[in-house]
C-alpha cells in the first residue's frame, strides 16, 4: 500500500552559484560582470518553485510527501510503501532509476519551454491525476530495461541511459574488446553502451556525427534512417573515435547487445581508466589495468508512470 511520494530534486543553478560565490550579491557581479544574464538565472529558479510547490501541494492531498536532493539518492534506501517523482531535467529521471527497487517512477517537467522532456511525461498538474491512479491501482506504466557493468572483482554499475568506459581525461583510452566471437585491442575516446531510454541521449549525438561525416561525402541519408533495431531490452555499444595503427585495430565499431549476450573490456590502462553511468562522473568504477567488466542486459527494471 503506498503511502510516501518521495519527491527528487536538484538544486537549481542559483543555488548552485550562489554556493560557489557565497551570496547572491557575490553571484550576480560576477556573473554580470562575464557579460551573462543574471535573471535568466532568476526566471529558471523561480519557474522551478512554482512547480516544485505546486506539485508539493497537490501530492499532500493524496500522500505524505518528502523531498530528497539528488546528491544523496545513493544513501536513501527505497520502500515498498512510496512511490517516487522525480522533477527537474531528464537527466534526473536517469539518476535516480538505478536506485529503485520496483517503485514506480513519475518524470515531471517543472518549465517545458526549456526542457524537451523525453523522460519527463507529466506537469505538476498532470502528474497528479497518474499517481492517483497508481494509489488505485490502475497504474499506466511502461517497464524500461537497465544496464549492467560487472567487474571481475564483483563490483557492479547500473546504467539507465548508458555507460561511458574509458579514460577520465582527453587521452587515449586503451584495452581489449571482445564481442561475440571477435576480439582486438584499441585506442579510442572510449565506449559508449546505451539502453534504448537512452538512444535520444548520448547515442544520437554519435549518429549525429556519423551522419555529418557520411553527408560530407556524399552519402545521402536522413538522420531519421539511423534504424538501429534495437528492442525494449537490447543495449547499443559504439566505439568513439577508433585509432589505428600497428598495435591497434577499428573492427569492432558498433553492436547489438542482446539479452544472454555480454560485451567484455579489459583495461590497458595504467591509470585513469573509469566506468561512469548516466554522466554522473564521479560516481564512477576504477577501471585501470587488471581490470575486465562484463556489460550485459541487467535483471533490473524500472516502471516508468507514463
Amino acid at each position: 500500500m503506498l503511502e510516501t511520494a518521495v519527491i527528487i530534486r536538484d538544486k537549481t543553478r542559483l543555488e548552485q552559484l550562489i554556493e560557489r560565490f557565497n551570496s547572491k550579491a557575490q553571484a550576480k557581479f560576477y556573473i554580470e560582470r562575464s557579460g551573462g544574464s543574471f535573471d535568466f538565472y532568476e526566471r529558471e529558479h523561480e519557474q522551478f518553485y512554482i512547480a516544485l510547490d505546486s506539485l508539493t501541494t497537490c501530492l499532500k492531498t493524496i500522500l505524505k510527501t518528502k523531498i530528497i536532493f539528488r546528491e544523496f539518492l545513493p544513501t536513501y534506501i527505497f520502500t515498498d510503501s512510496e512511490i517516487v517523482v522525480a522533477i527537474g531535467q531528464d537527466g534526473l529521471v536517469a539518476n535516480t532509476a538505478k536506485y529503485l527497487t520496483g517503485q514506480f517512477l513519475a518524470g515531471v517537467n517543472p518549465d517545458p519551454e526549456s526542457y524537451d522532456g523525453v523522460l519527463l511525461p507529466f506537469n505538476s498538474t498532470s502528474a497528479i491525476s497518474a499517481i492517483k491512479n497508481v494509489v488505485k491501482g490502475h497504474a499506466n506504466s511502461k517497464t524500461v530495461s537497465l544496464a549492467k557493468a560487472t567487474l571481475n572483482d564483483g563490483q557492479e554499475l547500473l546504467a539507465f541511459n548508458d555507460f561511458y568506459i574509458g579514460a577520465k581525461s582527453h587521452v587515449s583510452s586503451r584495452y581489449q574488446i571482445t564481442f561475440k566471437e571477435a576480439s582486438e585491442v584499441q585506442s579510442s575516446s572510449g565506449i559508449i553502451i546505451s539502453t534504448q531510454a537512452g538512444s535520444t541521449g548520448w547515442l544520437s549525438s554519435i549518429l549525429n556525427m556519423a551522419y555529418n561525416v557520411s553527408s560530407h561525402f556524399g552519402i545521402r541519408v536522413q538522420q531519421s534512417s539511423f534504424d538501429l533495431h534495437q528492442t525494449e531490452s537490447d543495449l547499443v555499444f559504439t566505439v568513439r573515435e577508433p585509432f589505428a595503427s600497428i598495435s591497434s585495430q577499428t573492427n569492432i565499431g558498433f553492436g547489438l547487445i542482446k539479452k544472454g549476450e555480454c560485451l567484455i573490456i579489459e583495461s590497458r590502462m595504467s591509470e585513469n581508466g573509469v566506468i561512469f553511468s548516466d554522466g554522473i562522473e564521479n560516481d564512477f568504477l576504477t577501471f585501470n589495468a587488471g581490470s575486465q567488466v562484463k556489460i550485459t542486459v541487467a535483471s533490473q527494471t524500472v516502471d516508468l508512470l507514463i
